[in-house]
């Protein structure tokens, strides 16, 4: 039971870590252009990430079931709350960095890492696993397509249009792309959290369906409310001005963008990284902008950041999965 205990403690810390790491990405747009002032960007993404995270489960379900198996885990309970502590120390360490990295790749590389070292290569779920992975990787070039098509059209259809007063009411429109954005990334963000507790009860009996018991969907949906509420500063500014000078059309382009790629998966059940997808649309839109304008240098380093998570949380969920192991 102390396990369970800490695996709880430690999702909802996950999940408000999660709140305040990834904000940055839901918002960072409408901040830069100015079209809201950080504070209301903060509280309007406060509550609507609370609001995705109370509406939708078949995320949950995914990750409770498809990296591993819960029941063919003969020591579950350390394999979970290993990978939590993994997956919270490298989340903590980006955002104190100020890189925008997946807290996906990274719970699900922390998942993957302790149940491979607790129970061998055998444990994993492949066609789940390898289906989470391709999620993971189309995602951010769907968002990267999908972002240079939209901004293209907007070029075409607003080309005459006077330049001061078309950024003008764009503005009034981030406002409401923001508030899509943050509800997108509560919809898809807290379920990974959900899905981890989901995974500890199953493993310990304590439930015997996938089914999201109620108590979990609410206490991760306020966790990662909280967490959006203190907001994500330093990747604020990455995401919102070291990428490209964004303006309030460039910001709609990408807001809309990322808003439909993480309800799309969303909708199939299926964990995407909305860094990685917000981020990705950003570069898209950049690049139908003015492809020179496009910093690639922030760029390059994000991509490094998102290819090494995955083998880094792996293995320092192996390592807290030996240390767990010898205490309990």
């Amino acid at each position: 039971m102390t396990l369970i205990i800490l695996i709880v403690i430690g999702a909802l810390a996950f999940d408000f870590i999660n709140g305040f790491h990834d904000t940055a990405n839901a918002i960072a747009t409408s901040v830069s252009t100015k079209a809201l002032k950080p504070r209301h960007a903060i509280i309007l993404a406060a509550v609507m990430n609370f609001v995705g995270a109370m509406t939708f489960t078949g995320v949950a379900k995914t990750v409770s079931k498809d990296i591993v198996d819960p029941f063919s885990l003969s020591n579950g309970t350390v394999v979970i709350l290993a990978a939590l502590i993994a997956a919270i120390a490298w989340n903590l360490i980006t955002w104190y960095y100020g890189i925008p990295s997946s807290s996906s790749h990274a719970i699900i590389g922390s998942i993957a890492g302790a149940a491979v070292v607790a129970e061998g290569f055998n444990s994993l779920n492949y066609g789940g696993f390898l289906k989470i992975l391709e999620a993971l990787i189309i995602s951010p070039i769907l968002a990267f397509a999908v972002g240079f098509i939209i901004y293209s059209i907007f070029k075409i259809v607003f080309k005459n249009f006077n330049l001061t007063k078309t950024n003008r009411n764009f503005r009034y429109i981030q406002i409401a792309t923001a508030a899509l954005q943050s509800y997108s990334h509560g919809t898809n963000d807290a379920q990974k959290s959900m899905g981890i507790i989901t995974m500890a009860l199953l493993t310990s009996g304590t439930i015997q369906s996938d089914e999201v018991p109620f108590w979990v969907q609410a206490s991760c949906a306020i966790a990662m409310g909280l967490g959006t509420s203190i907001g994500g500063w330093k990747i604020i500014k990455t995401v919102g001005g070291k990428i490209m000078k964004i303006r309030p059309i460039n910001g709609v382009a990408a807001d809309i963008t990322g808003a439909a790629i993480i309800f799309g998966a969303t909708y199939v059940h299926l964990p995407v990284s909305t860094t990685h997808v917000i981020s990705s649309g950003i570069l898209g839109v950049g690049s139908a902008h003015r492809l020179k304008g496009v910093k690639w240098g922030t760029a390059q380093r994000m991509i490094i950041t998102w290819v090494i998570t995955l083998p880094i949380t792996a293995v320092l969920a192996g390592i807290c999965y030996f240390i767990l192991n010898l205490v309990f």
